[in-house]
């Protein structure tokens, strides 16, 4: 039986070792600071006759130092024995890092004798290929352990799950753009409810503001297309292996507009066979 394999790995401090007690939790062999030249030794052990691992996860970070860099080798070949792992990848904003350090009284272990924002800064840059290829992204920057925990196991707990989980943020671009979003989609070139006394205080999960977003010409002519693209898309992604994607959609402050055709996209995502969990960041911020 194929063993499920999953890596985890991300910025220093953005929550690795909490992501590895959850996996533990969810009946994962955990082995922390692996070295990507002996993954493929634990792969073939965990797959060997007579073993009963049936869950891995590997811990892999800057700590490997001279090994890290084999990382993506490692996985190229794995997928090519049909073997690839789920890739976690772990990050947050610049400040919420500093404080973790802080509060720990830790040095980043790229900061040398630099600030803790330097380290952090070159970490981010050995890490963006890596973070391009992942197959799940979550930003901790406004997580607690506990929110941590419930995005974990909801990705990692459910045997049944689909091939595909999709999860539609809609924001506000004055409150800043989802920093783990595959996709980013721009729909402030239709006319604002916000303009229109009798709209301003309601969202778009109302009925007033659906009515007034869906019944502009652009509107319908957005989403015909839009829905094509996911069409070719979505069967593509399935095709490919891929296991999440975040796709976020904003408008100026995230409350009409976007959770309007946020809602819309998912309702037809999920007609295409699925699962779409829907997330509105800033529909209740003003």
């Amino acid at each position: 039986m194929r063993p499920q394999l999953a890596i985890i790995t991300g910025l220093s401090g953005a929550g690795r070792t909490t992501a590895a007690k959850v996996l533990e939790d969810l009946g994962y062999f955990v082995i922390d600071n692996m070295p990507p030249a002996l993954i493929e030794r634990v792969v073939d052990l965990a797959t060997a006759k007579g073993s009963t691992v049936d869950r891995v996860a590997l811990v892999v970070d800057v700590r490997g130092r001279a090994f890290f860099g084999d990382l993506r080798a490692t996985l190229a070949s794995l997928a090519e024995r049909n073997l690839g792992p789920r890739v976690l990848f772990l990050e947050a904003g610049d400040e919420a890092l500093v404080k973790r350090y802080e509060a720990a009284r830790r040095a980043h272990p790229l900061s040398g004798p630099d600030r803790i924002i330097d380290g952090i800064a070159r970490e981010r840059g050995l890490l963006a290929d890596l973070r391009a290829e992942a197959d799940l992204v979550i930003d901790t920057t406004d997580l607690n352990v506990h929110d941590l925990r419930d995005r974990i196991t909801d990705a990692f707990g459910d045997e049944d799950r689909r091939a595909l989980a999709v999860n539609v943020v809609t924001f506000g671009f004055k409150n800043g753009t989802p920093r783990d979003a595959d996709i980013v989609l721009d729909v402030r070139f239709l006319p604002n409810p916000h303009w229109i006394d009798e709209l301003r205080s309601f969202t778009g999960l109302d009925a007033p503001v659906q009515d007034y977003v869906l019944g502009q010409p652009e509107t319908g002519v957005f989403l015909e297309r839009l829905f094509a693209l996911f069409d070719v898309m979505v069967p593509s992604f399935l095709k490919e292996g891929k296991h999440y994607l975040t796709i976020g959609i904003g408008c100026t402050g995230g409350k009409h507009r976007s959770v309007v055709l946020g809602e819309k996209l998912a309702q037809h995502i999920r007609s295409l066979g699925v699962a779409v969990q829907v997330e509105h960041r800033d529909h209740l911020k003003e």
